[in-house]
């Protein structure tokens, strides 16, 4: 089993490099999972933690956990406030436009959809990093083409990133809930690819205490940074990275030691 990465840590937060197929938490759902991000975080630092947010369990990326009530009180207002800045990765299918903007009503996901549930708003901004078009059929076609984007979430529902890219009928390779089986086969039969390839690459909050802007950047596991490394995306994705096109989206922040 994979162990998270500590990014940052001191008396307030923890933040954490979440591994895919990790749950955050225990429930009746995983109830065949008794290995939690929580429980491997608190047996790693030895003390008492509460979460802040969520990750899905097949995502992987930046994830923070907060050391007592009033910190993760106050973390939590700024994720309700809409006060924290989010990027994600992702691998696609097809070729998406250079950037867009999904503003997306969606109902809770079916397994929490009760009587009466209402959509609610829900927004993703997109920047296209790097494209590719391989030798490789998928019927109905000859060649298959996918795209390396940045994902920007403006709001927070459950599921909303890949649910939007599938509302683009670019849905996330990997993702077996709302993705194209005939390309995550593929994926994993060609490129030795199981996971989905969505990655909670950067995170800036505001720090609890001090009120500090911090910025933490998870590095990708070998799984996903072995398909841009096939897909010779990694030079697309460091340019990107330094022209610093989505820091300016969204806004200035300190970059905290590891």
């Amino acid at each position: 089993m994979p162990q998270p990465g500590i990014l940052f840590q001191d008396d307030s937060l923890l933040v954490l490099n979440k591994p895919a197929g990790i749950p955050m938490h225990a429930s009746r759902i995983l109830a065949d999972q008794p290995v939690t991000l929580l429980a491997l975080a608190r047996e790693r630092v030895g003390q008492l933690l509460f979460m802040v947010h969520r990750l899905d369990r097949p995502v992987s990326g930046a994830v923070v956990l907060a050391c007592d009530p009033t910190c993760q009180a106050e973390l939590g207002r700024q994720f309700e406030q809409r006060q924290v800045s989010k990027c994600y990765l992702a691998v696609v299918r097809g070729w998406t436009a250079a950037d867009g903007h999904i503003s997306h009503p969606l109902l809770p996901p079916r397994d929490d959809r009760k009587a009466g549930s209402v959509a609610r708003d829900a927004v993703t901004c997109f920047q296209r990093i790097a494209r590719t078009e391989l030798a490789i059929p998928v019927p109905p076609y000859d060649t298959s083409r996918y795209s390396l984007l940045a994902l920007f979430p403006e709001t927070g529902r459950r599921h909303q990133l890949r649910r939007h890219m599938k509302h683009l009928s670019h849905p996330i390779i990997g993702d077996t809930t709302y993705g194209r089986g005939e390309h995550n086969r593929m994926f994993r039969e060609k490129l030795d690819c199981r996971r989905l390839l969505l990655h909670a690459w950067s995170l800036s909050i505001h720090h609890p205490i001090t009120n500090r802007q911090l910025r933490f950047q998870a590095p990708l596991d070998a799984e996903f940074a072995q398909v841009i490394e096939r897909f010779e995306w990694r030079h697309k994705l460091e340019t990107w990275e330094k022209d610093g096109e989505w820091c300016d989206a969204q806004g200035s922040s300190d970059q905290p030691s590891a």
